[in-house]
């Protein structure tokens, strides 16, 4: 079917907002999406047509990201976060309460057209779950009294505006809103515990730009490689060496990508740098830019901050007005450089798998979010087939400091192996959760104290993709030598059900898996399948060593970090509880059949287990997509 006139005029003008550019094919989606409601097969058609792409190719983005819709969406879009911290806060009440007030199903919208009611994985909020998002409005610590509310004041303004914070009249006080700035419109706190000595305390605006530009680029990198500082998504690697290999290859064009795609379940610190230190941010990633040669920066943001964009678009156009970004920057703060360098936001559409570097480049380009074979590497061949520096927020920042204050300074801090301060998001059953910058090296024992911790029986390191550990690795520290971490620590109490908790991460990377490879998309659905046997009592010791094995040829054989490390919370779970395992085997594991009681050493596995109440859905693995 052809076309409508006002869809084909909606798709023309967006894609000439982007000079018909296919790969800006994530903005047009987005602009078409925001105007049509979602983007049907027309609007593909039509977008194929002005980009110079494949219809195919068109529905391939599209489908590929669950924010993105092919059948018409409500006015407002509700996306009820699902994460294991949600869960344990009650979301199950919070979801039957909007089903109830909405007369809908998850995954449906109302009749009128005015509702969609989806499911969405951790969007940020756990130090104040349950949370959703609508639209583009966070809302938080939500109960089934409030979802009436806000049901009811939709229904009757169909305006967002009149339930967001610091509205005249809205349905929520100003004070339980992030008032740092008026264009962050949204019911979150970011809920600072520590502030350390580098990111969260206060600094010299420019001050680390302006010693870049009193420097080399050589130089810069030198100082970066010299400082200690390694990446802090999780991964470590040296930032000084990225960034010289960036400079050493041979091109016509570099590029600086700064990763704000924290789509880890449980990690929320990126969303605080980005409303606290948003200037520091982009002050660390013009120093980049002079160090390897790169003119142009993009800033990946997740789907899920997307409330965030006026603010930071905001945040840049006033460090043009500076001379802090464009051209001539050295005349601003001092130095000999006269380069160009600017920044562009580029809004993800909800894929996890977006947060590893390949992915998330190919994201930029405007193509389904898959990792790319390597080598070569980003730093060799990136966007655009161009030398591409991926450092994501954290690590950025922490660049103008080591500049201002020099490496002995950066050095002092942390551990011989793991310089400086790292920023730790706590969740979970804590009496104050929230962000902690804390020097490299701490012990997870003296975070679950500053946290009000107290019972604490397990803690989730890393989030989904970290380690799973037990009171007995309480004294191990944070840092890359001991226990690395990308920043989430979640805690649980015995009250807790591990394997629920092992369950649902299964869950999660199943869904978020790209699909690409087999190992990945195929062995974690036996892993989850191999996990419900033994939640269901069906297990015998032999499918412990098959989780075991099959665990560790996923992470030897998948293409990405995401099958390397999907694995881990079966494997760690098994390593640090192997009780709770044993305690619902049919048969005991041989290692266990002799030399102790085994009713007293499985007492408190039970607890935890919930052995005798454990509720389980088997059709969990089924359920749709959660978008």
């Amino acid at each position: 079917m052809e076309p409508s006139t006002y869809t084909q005029g909606i798709v023309q003008e967006a894609c000439r907002r982007f000079g018909n550019d296919a790969h800006r094919m994530m903005d047009i989606l987005w602009e078409v999406q925001d105007r049509l409601g979602c983007i049907d097969g027309q609007a593909m058609e039509c977008i194929a047509a002005e980009t110079g792409s494949y219809r195919v190719e068109v529905e391939g983005v599209v489908t590929f990201y669950a924010f993105f819709a092919t059948t018409p969406q409500g006015q407002f879009i509700i996306r009820i976060c699902e994460d294991i911290i949600d869960r344990h806060a009650g979301v199950e009440e919070i979801r039957a309460a909007f089903e109830k007030t909405l007369g809908i199903a998850v995954g449906q919208t109302t009749n009128d057209g005015l509702f969609s009611l989806h499911l969405t994985p951790c969007i940020g909020m756990c130090d104040q779950a349950p949370a959703v998002l609508i639209n583009d409005l966070v809302v938080t610590g939500l109960t089934p009294g409030k979802v009436s509310k806000i049901v009811s004041t939709l229904k009757k303004s169909r305006n967002l505006n009149d339930i967001k914070p610091q509205s005249k009249g809205g349905l929520f006080k100003p004070g339980e809103g992030n008032n740092q700035h008026p264009l962050i419109r949204s019911m979150v706190k970011n809920n600072i515990r520590l502030a350390g000595e580098i990111l969260l305390n206060t600094y010299s605006p420019e001050a680390g730009l302006a010693g870049a530009l009193q420097q080399t680029p050589a130089e810069v990198v030198e100082m970066i490689l010299a400082s200690g500082l390694r990446g802090r998504g999780g991964a470590g690697f040296s930032t000084g060496r990225k960034w010289q290999m960036a400079a050493a290859t041979e091109a016509e064009e570099r590029y600086v990508i700064c990763n704000a795609d924290e789509g880890e379940p449980g990690t929320f610190k990126d969303r605080v740098l980005l409303t606290e230190k948003a200037d520091l941010l982009f002050e660390g990633m013009t120093i980049a830019a002079y160090a390897v040669g790169a003119r142009h920066g993009i800033l990946y943001l997740r789907g899920e901050y997307r409330y965030l964009r006026p603010y930071l678009e905001h945040c840049l156009e006033e460090r043009r007005k500076k001379g802090l970004l464009g051209a001539n920057i050295g005349k601003t703060v001092g130095g000999q450089y006269d380069g160009e360098f600017d920044i562009r936001i580029q809004i993800g559409a909800g894929a996890y798998i977006c947060g590893e570097e390949s992915s998330l480049i190919s994201s930029c380009e405007g193509r389904r979010g898959e990792p790319k074979n390597r080598p070569p590497y980003p730093v060799q061949s990136g966007y655009l087939g161009y030398p591409t520096v991926v450092n994501n927020v954290e690590t950025l920042c922490n660049v103008p400091r080591i500049l201002e204050k020099g490496i002995s300074w950066f050095r002092s801090i942390g551990t011989s192996e793991s310089a400086g301060t790292k920023l730790h998001s706590v969740s979970g059953d804590c009496s104050r959760p929230g962000i902690y910058e804390l020097p490299m090296g701490c012990t997870v024992q003296e975070l679950l104290d500053l946290a009000g911790a107290k019972d604490s029986a397990c803690v989730q390191v890393g989030g989904a993709s970290g380690d799973m550990i037990g009171r007995t690795e309480f004294g191990r520290r944070l840092c890359f030598e001991d226990l690395p971490t990308a920043g989430a620590f979640m805690s649980f109490t015995q009250t807790r059900n591990i394997l629920e908790i092992v369950d649902y991460y299964m869950h999660f990377f199943i869904e978020e898996s790209c699909g690409y490879c087999t190992p990945c998309r195929v062995g974690n659905v036996f892993m989850k399948k191999g996990l419900e046997k033994i939640i269901q009592g069906q297990g015998e010791p032999s499918d412990l060593e098959y989780l075991k094995d099959l665990g560790k040829t996923i992470i030897e054989t998948s293409r990405c970090g995401l099958g390397h490390t999907s694995p881990k919370p079966i494997l760690t779970s098994m390593k640090h509880f192997p009780l709770v395992y044993a305690a619902l085997l049919k048969e005991r594991p041989d290692g266990l059949q002799a030399g102790f009681n085994i009713q007293h050493a499985l007492d408190e596995s039970r607890i935890i287990a919930k052995r005798r109440s454990l509720i389980y859905d088997p059709d969990y693995s089924k359920s749709e997509k959660a978008d």
